[in-house]
């Protein structure tokens, strides 16, 4: 069975009849989830035993809307921001910024984003709910999976995934629940 795609949400939102259009549009939309993402890494919730962001469904929600191609491009401009030294991730400018940031704790989950987020967007291109959740958690594993590799090279994979993955699994469920319904209900709303 064959599917269509559809246009992303984002630029259904926002159309662009030519090409210098276009790439205005583009650029106004990475910049515009660049600074997203970096008002979700510094909104924090108290959380033990590190705090929780609400990045990963920024990133989850930013990659739907956008679709895969615009998606990567934000999630890769988000990080060039940050090896640049703008202070665009949680804990910055305090913990550092830039490059020795960016090779720290948070290294592997910061690197899976522009991943995660071409994922979501690709995901979102065919209609369905359950695909759309299905694509969102497996982009959301994603970033575990990198997250974890990367921080088991620093601390080992007990502590790892005692403090990196277990005490983050319920919120993920319902980051990617939340994204998933958002998403899906903007959808259903901008076809009206």
């Amino acid at each position: 069975m064959h599917t269509t795609r559809s246009t992303p949400l984002a630029l259904s939102l926002f159309p662009a009849q030519n090409r210098n259009l276009e790439i205005a549009r583009a650029v106004i939309l990475t910049f515009a989830g660049v600074c997203l993402l970096t008002l979700s890494a510094k909104a924090q919730i108290p959380f033990y035993p590190v705090p929780m962001t609400l990045q990963t469904l920024v990133v989850l929600m930013i990659g739907a809307a956008y679709g895969a191609p615009l998606a990567f491009v934000t999630g890769m401009a988000y990080l060039v921001a940050g090896a640049m030294g703008f202070p665009v991730f949680a804990g910055t400018p305090e913990k550092g910024i830039g490059l020795a940031y960016m090779a720290g704790p948070t290294a592997g989950f910061l690197a899976a984003f522009p991943v995660a987020m071409w994922i979501a967007g690709r995901t979102a291109e065919k209609p369905g709910f359950f695909r759309l959740l299905v694509g969102l958690s497996f982009a959301h594993v994603l970033i575990f999976i990198a997250g974890f590799s990367w921080l088991s090279q620093l601390i080992g994979v007990d502590k790892a995934f005692a403090v990196g993955v277990a005490p983050f699994i319920v919120g993920t469920i319902v980051k990617v629940a939340l994204a998933t319904f958002a998403h899906f209900g903007l959808v259903k709303i901008v076809q009206k």
